[in-house]
């Protein structure tokens, strides 16, 4: 069988479903092309189902903190159990939605891997083997990315993050291995879960990229939770001891026995099997370059989120798809700003940010042209039971100008105040603009407004 359409979308993950909805909302002929689960990583195994696990790991805290409100609890038992199959039905459902969603688009799904045959035309292989040819006037690869596994003796024994979401329980210790945001959320995850966490670090700090000091408070807090870690180790070797028990030795020559390893160690775009070279279309090292308009170097085919390793984030792969169907199929040119990209992390204490890091700021600026504002306080939420970590708000403001220039918080509901900063941010606001701004009292939020200058 060959078909024809006006774009064919390679993965049906958060870039491409956007991509194929609003292109088909135009008029385009639009086939998306999944091999597996139809929502990608944000739906199936990342964004949603890690916040429905935070959230559950979050009820361990307020349990152990409600007697200090006068709430009398009997004894208290989680089953980990019972939250990760809930949390599988969540997906499944969101799942079938997005299949409706497509279906009320116009867009045709296509169920299996596709790969290029030439400029213009795709095969897809389905589970049963059978094949499909497609053929389209534009192609959009929106394949994603993929965990990425070290390169040491028995790593094949460890998990990556997607296999988490697949556990029937959780074991009393596990190691996590890695300092970025899918580290540090999976061990506060863990954590919080009942599961005695050792996370090891090959650098000096966590969340690299991230501000420094606001980094430092969300270490401060991970380790008064309970959670050990190890800096300036990395994994050697992980080998079996017993059925359900691992043994991982670090190149500082520690052994750490545990029930699991979790290899939170990066994610690259998932180019495996795409046979780009019989379309042409060139890779740098592991991703895809594109340009401004989400262009590869062969004009007809096109790339928007992971694959092309610029903004790893479900909004970002979703605005870019947006903007490539508006500008191809609906008249108006549009592309998507890079530079203001709102990101938190879901570990805890909770870390989110909008704009520079203050290290960022003095390389452009210098250390004389920027200052830095902060509150750091115990919340009142943690009034009464008098323990928890403090918060961190922190505005760093260009001298010359009084703009903002970066925003950043740790503690509780930093994501959703810092989205609402964002606007501001985004809108140019300076020093003065935010001091002008009527506070919300009592609210953690409020210090933003306060801050002395």
């Amino acid at each position: 069988m060959n078909d024809s359409f006006d774009l064919i979308v390679l993965g049906a993950g958060s870039g491409g479903l956007a991509a194929a909805k609003r292109a088909a909302s135009y008029g385009a002929r639009v086939a998306i092309v999944e091999g597996d689960r139809v929502g990608g990583t944000c739906v199936i195994r990342g964004c949603v189902p890690k916040k429905l696990l935070a959230y559950g790991a979050a009820y361990g805290q307020a349990l152990a903190d409600a007697a200090s409100y006068g709430w009398q609890l009997e004894s208290v038992h989680h089953d980990p159990a019972v939250l990760l199959n809930n949390v599988r039905s969540e997906v499944d459902r969101l799942q079938d939605l997005h299949i409706g969603f497509l279906e009320k688009a116009g867009v045709e799904l296509v169920s299996g891997w596709g790969h290029f045959i030439g400029p213009h035309e795709l095969a897809v292989t389905d589970a049963a083997g059978s094949s499909r040819q497609l053929t389209a006037e534009r192609i959009l690869i929106a394949v994603g990315g993929r965990p990425h596994r070290p390169s040491i003796p028995g790593a094949e024994l460890g998990w990556v993050s997607d296999d988490l979401f697949l556990l029937p329980s959780l074991p009393e210790a596990v190691v996590v291995v890695g300092a970025g945001f899918i580290a540090c959320e999976f061990a506060s995850i863990l954590q919080g879960l009942g599961v005695r966490v050792t996370q090891l670090v090959r650098g000096d700090h966590l969340l690299r990229g991230f501000d420094r000091e606001a980094s430092q408070a969300v270490r401060e807090g991970m380790e008064a939770s309970g959670i050990e870690i190890l800096f300036a180790h990395s994994p050697a070797a992980v080998q079996a001891i017993a059925p359900g028990e691992l043994s991982v030795s670090t190149e500082n020559g520690l052994l750490i026995p545990c029930g699991g390893v979790l290899f939170a160690t990066g994610r690259r775009p998932f180019l495996e099997g795409l046979n780009l070279e019989a379309a042409g279309v060139a890779i740098e090292g592991h991703r895809i370059p594109v340009d401004a308009d989400q262009t590869t170097n062969v004009s007809h085919i096109h790339a928007v989120g992971d694959v092309t390793d610029r903004v790893n984030l479900t909004p970002v792969a979703v605005d870019e798809g947006r903007a490539f169907a508006d500008t191809v199929y609906g008249n108006r040119a549009r592309r998507v700003n890079h530079a203001l990209v709102a990101m938190a992390v879901f570990c805890r204490p909770e870390l989110a940010g909008v704009g520079l890091t203050e290290e960022q700021a003095i390389e452009r600026h210098g250390a004389g042209g920027i200052r830095v504002h902060r509150a750091r306080f115990r919340p009142m939420s943690q009034a009464l039971p008098a323990r928890g970590p403090r918060v961190l708000l922190k505005l760093v403001v260009e001298t010359a100008t009084d703009r903002v220039l970066g925003c950043h918080m740790v503690g509780d509901h930093a994501a959703e105040i810092i989205q609402m900063a964002a606007i501001a941010i985004g809108m140019g606001a300076t020093k003065a603009d935010f001091d002008s701004t009527m506070a919300l009292h009592p609210s953690v939020a409020e210090e933003f407004v306060t801050m002395p200058n």
